[in-house]
């Protein structure tokens, strides 16, 4: 489990691409800081495990799934990224509980200064804006952050210089991809409730010819 609170910015050190899956050589230096192999380092809000590591450079593998549904696909050689270790039991609880596992990407549609902060504009799919809500929890690129606003077919955060220097977000331009995780209560209350995540797909009309005669229509 992570809490969204970036550790440092790490560098791409070097990326292994396979068919469908793939490694990945990050330079760091605080996150490794006690960590062994088998430890769990977030990369860009993806939990992946660590497999090796030697002075500065940890590596991980990341399977089909992870690139489906990540950034971490089309990430190249000196790219950087987000790094934070998973929480310890006596850690402070800085951001909101986040798992590293990532809903799907979001697209940047604009980033607009405001006095001394930033608003960013996101697009997501409709499964992943139903899951949020306005002044709750999401982690973009791993970062906790407060939703500030929400549209019909995106939502909004507002940067403040803190977090724009401890984090890679205000690097990205306008139809750059971000990793997206909502706020795992609101999908465990999602799932308990039994409603489903809207479909992307045009909905089937039920009003019939034998509908509006049943009810006096025709």
């Amino acid at each position: 489990m992570f809490t969204g609170i970036v550790e440092e910015i790490g560098e791409v050190e070097s990326v292994i691409s396979g068919s469908r899956s793939g490694s990945l050589r990050i330079r760091a230096k605080t996150v490794l800081n006690g960590t062994k192999t088998g430890d769990s380092i977030a990369v860009n809000g993806v939990c992946l495990t660590v497999t090796e590591h030697n002075g500065n450079i940890f590596c991980a593998d990341v399977m089909p799934e992870t690139l489906r549904r990540s950034n971490l696909g089309l990430l190249q050689k000196g790219a950087k990224v987000n790094l934070e270790r998973a929480m310890a039991a006596d850690g402070r609880f800085g951001g909101h509980i986040v798992s590293g596992h990532i809903d799907g990407m979001g697209t940047i549609l604009t980033l607009q200064r405001e006095e001394n902060a930033v608003w960013v504009r996101i697009a997501a799919a409709p499964e992943i804006l139903s899951l949020i809500v306005e002044k709750g929890s999401i982690a973009i690129d791993g970062i906790s952050l407060t939703v500030a606003a929400l549209g019909q077919a995106d939502f909004s955060v507002s940067v403040i210089p803190h977090t724009a220097a401890q984090t890679t977000l205000l690097t990205k331009s306008a139809g750059d991809k971000v990793n997206l995780e909502n706020d795992i209560i609101g999908k465990y209350v999602q799932r308990l409730l039994g409603t489903a995540a809207p479909s992307t797909a045009a909905p089937s009309s039920r009003i019939t010819e034998n509908f509006l005669a049943e009810h006096g229509f025709l």
